[in-house]
């Protein structure tokens, strides 16, 4: 199944603190993932000033519960940088 995740930063004085204290570890995972196959794509979601606020990505899993379990050991949830996550069910039209 494919997904949509969509996963906003704290706001508080400490969110890009956290954000880049977990960076490395999460983007080494996401690595891990994208070749397994589970991330089809992700990006950054810029503020006005071009500074991270969230993330976006667009994944696969077997089910929503694998989904789930890997959201549950992301360092960025974790370690609290992501605050507002939501998921949707997709169905790419096009893979990159």
């Amino acid at each position: 199944m494919q997904f949509l995740v969509v996963a906003y930063d704290g706001k508080d004085n400490e969110a890009k603190n956290r954000r880049a204290a977990a960076r490395p570890s999460h983007l080494a995972d996401a690595q891990e993932l994208k070749e397994a196959g589970n991330i089809i794509v992700g990006a950054a979601i810029l503020d006005e000033n071009d500074e991270m606020i969230g993330s976006t990505l667009c994944v696969e899993f077997e089910s929503r519960t694998d989904l789930d379990e890997w959201l549950a050991n992301d360092p960025y949830v974790t370690e609290g940088v992501w605050q507002d996550i939501t998921v949707q069910p997709i169905r790419l039209a096009v893979k990159p």
